[in-house]
C-alpha cells in the first residue's frame, strides 16, 4: 500500500471516530450471514469479527443461514459452538435455496429493526457498523452498503477502495436497473 493511501485511510478512520459524529440512539441490527459449505475457519472468522468489532448493544443477533450444507463441521459441531454465544442463531434450509431465498429466510427470523447482510467470508473492522446505522437512523428509507476493500487472493496485496465514488452494484439510488 502506498503512503498516500495509508495516510488517507488514517484520516478517514480518525474522522469516523470523531466524538459526536454519529447519533447516540442508533438502532439495533440483526446481522444475517448466509453460507453453503463454508470453511470452518472462514465462517468463524466472519462471526467473531462481527462480535468483536461491533458495539455489543447494536448487535441484537447474528443469524447464520445454512443453505443446505453437507459438510460435517457445519452440522452438530457448529450448533455446539454457537451454544456458547447467545446472540448466534442458526437457521437451516431444508433444500438448496440460493442466496436471495436464503437471505429472505434469515429476514423471517430477524427481530431487530435493521437487517444487515454480510457474506460468510468477510472480516469486519473496528467502526464498520456505526456509519451504516447512523445513515439509517437519520433516514429510515435509506439503503446502505459498506465499501469493501479487497485482498488479492494470489499476492495477498491489500487494495484500498475509496468511498468517494458511487458504488451501487448495478442499481441507481432509486433501486432501478
Amino acid at each position: 500500500m502506498n503512503v498516500f493511501i495509508y495516510i488517507k485511510s488514517l484520516f478517514l478512520y480518525f474522522r469516523c471516530k470523531k466524538p459526536g459524529r454519529y447519533l447516540d440512539n442508533l438502532p439495533q441490527t440483526s446481522v444475517i450471514v448466509c453460507f453453503h459449505n463454508e470453511a470452518w475457519s472462514v465462517l468463524l472468522r466472519t462471526v467473531h469479527s462481527i462480535l468483536d468489532r461491533s458495539p455489543e448493544h447494536l448487535i441484537r443477533e447474528i443469524i447464520l443461514v445454512d443453505d443446505y450444507s453437507d459438510m460435517p463441521h457445519l452440522k452438530t459441531q457448529l450448533e455446539e459452538y454457537a451454544e456458547n454465544y447467545p446472540k448466534i442463531k442458526i437457521v437451516r434450509a431444508k433444500k438448496r435455496e440460493g442466496l436471495i431465498r436464503a437471505r429472505l429466510m434469515g429476514a423471517r427470523y430477524a427481530s431487530a429493526p435493521v437487517l444487515t447482510y454480510l457474506d460468510s467470508h468477510c472480516e469486519c473492522t473496528e467502526g464498520w457498523l456505526e456509519p451504516l446505522l447512523d445513515r439509517i437512523a437519520r433516514e429510515a428509507s435509506t439503503v446502505v452498503c459498506p465499501v469493501i476493500d479487497v485482498i488479492d487472493d494470489s499476492s495477498l496485496e491489500f487494495h484500498y477502495r475509496d468511498a468517494g465514488g458511487v458504488n451501487v452494484g448495478g442499481f441507481d439510488w432509486n433501486l432501478q436497473v
